[in-house]
């Protein structure tokens, strides 16, 4: 058949596979939902997408120009176990009607191949379906060149379905994400740091049908606020788009000076989870959310021990689900490059394992409750007050490219003092004059160096040096600021 002559493409959607084993109501409520987020979904496609609920499955309908489109939505989408690409045609009331017409479609798959046809059908029709694949098995066999029918180990199989008087034949099958469609298991708070564990963790939340919301604890200014909603953007519009979600950004940065300031430092990085619990819960209170979502992994880090993630959920009432309790690493890389967020990840600066200088592997229940009461909560309440919620949907993407600081690498080249913004004591040593400012005070002690000078920021990897300086450069409008990788 002449591909230029097939205006629509039919998608078959078959649901996950645990929905069809709930009970009655629950399957009801499910196959409701899926049809309600696909109907959302493609809508923002195209108006003339039809979209059609069956008890066992739903029936998509689109133009042609669309279907590459159409189809990456279906393999996104929660909710779904297998999707089926046909090609309709109606008014097939006879074998020899189906005969032909699965011929005109699928000769050029056959040639040269052995090959089986197989056939489902529903309704009444006068014939069997053994009747239908003998015929059209048989009728191409004698209309093309092929190696022959096997039943069994055949190259091809033509898989073709019958419903009443309507001919399906499947051109292509593939498999979906699974899961529960999003909206039949309430809302979740993801803290989100946009690095490979926060970012898996709100897929698999996702992926598993809940609503999910993300908070933000900004310790690295603007830059590194505009990274992490990119890939909460992200994993939104490839996947939960059916709904909308939020993007809570908290300033935590006068907290962490808080930490230095009152926590010892083998029980900083605990401290820090507690905090980050205890805002997120505050705001999911408001927000009526029962339910956090971490991405913290069993022994990952010193603050992931079964004793410091015990001493990490004393802070809140809230449940915490932790998706990759059990998983490895290489695990979860491996996710984030199936699903596409390693390209965010890798840029990524994580900062929860630079606060803790030797951290307490085995924390001690009256250690973390006597460093907690030293802490000045007013920080952190402020911190909660000056939340910043944007709906997800609304974040412009496309104005938040930021452009590369300049780097230096011959420091003979100008007239440069070097600022070492790692949080540890040790200072690098070079041939310039050297600074010591952690990241975490160059906000207010940056202000106070003379300004007729030229200052290269110097971390280990560069990262955290990129993502201060442009936020001293885009918020304080600092012109003098250079990154100083040797």
């Amino acid at each position: 058949m002449n591909e230029s002559q097939i205006k629509t493409q039919k998608f078959i959607i078959k649901y996950f596979t645990e929905i069809m084993i709930k009970g009655s109501t629950a399957k009801r409520q499910m196959i409701s939902q899926v049809y309600n987020n696909l109907v959302n979904i493609l809508s923002k496609i195209s108006n003339d997408i039809k979209v059609k609920k069956f008890f066992d499955k739903i029936e998509v309908v689109c133009p042609i120009e669309v279907v590459v489109e159409v189809r990456l939505r279906l393999l996104d989408t929660p909710g779904i176990q297998q999707i089926l690409e046909a090609i309709q045609f109606d008014n097939m009331n006879t074998l020899d009607d189906i005969k032909v017409k699965v011929n005109e479609t699928m000769a050029h798959e056959i040639q040269g191949k052995s090959f089986v046809v197989r056939c489902k059908r529903t309704g009444t029709q006068e014939f069997k379906s053994t009747d239908v694949e003998q015929t059209v098995g048989g009728y191409m066999l004698a209309m093309n060149d092929t190696k022959g029918v096997a039943l069994k180990n055949a190259e091809v199989t033509i898989n073709i379905e019958l419903v009443f008087a309507q001919l399906n034949i499947i051109t292509h099958k593939h498999m979906g994400m699974g899961g529960f469609p999003i909206g039949t298991q309430g809302s979740i708070l993801s803290l989100m740091s946009g690095g490979f564990d926060s970012t898996v963790a709100s897929f698999l939340a996702m992926k598993r049908g809940i609503k999910t919301h993300f908070i933000f604890f900004n310790l690295g200014g603007i830059a590194h606020e505009i990274g992490v909603k990119q890939v909460a953007y992200y994993l939104w519009n490839k996947f939960g788009s059916s709904h909308r979600v939020q993007f809570i950004t908290i300033p935590f940065e006068d907290v962490v000076t808080e930490i230095f300031k009152s926590v010892s430092e083998p029980y900083m990085g605990v401290m820090l989870k507690r905090l980050m619990l205890q805002a997120s819960e505050k705001i999911a209170n408001d927000m009526k959310i029962d339910a956090l979502v971490t991405g913290e992994s069993v022994a990952q880090v010193s603050s992931q021990t079964l004793r410091n993630l015990a001493l990490i959920d004393q802070a809140t009432s809230k449940l915490v689900l932790r998706p990759l309790s059990m998983m490895s690493k290489p695990d979860i890389i491996d996710i984030a490059n199936k699903i596409g967020t390693s390209k965010f990840a890798e840029s990524m600066p994580e900062y929860c394992g630079v606060i803790s200088k030797n951290p307490v592997t085995h924390g001690n229940y009256e250690r973390v409750a006597s460093e907690a009461r030293r802490f000045d909560y007013s920080v952190l309440d402020t911190a909660v007050e000056n939340a910043i919620p944007v709906n997800v949907d609304e974040i412009d993407v496309d104005i938040s490219e930021i452009g590369q600081m300049e780097v230096i690498s011959d420091l003979s080249s100008g007239n440069y003092t070097v600022i070492d913004i790692r949080q540890s004591a040790d200072c690098i040593e070079t041939s310039v004059e050297t600074l010591k400012i952690p990241f975490y005070k160059l906000k207010s002690e940056f202000k106070k160096l003379p300004q007729d000078k030229e200052y290269l920021f110097y971390c280990d990897k560069g990262i955290l040096s990129q993502l201060h300086a442009q936020f001293l450069r885009d918020a304080e409008n600092y012109t003098n600021i250079k990154v100083y990788r040797p």
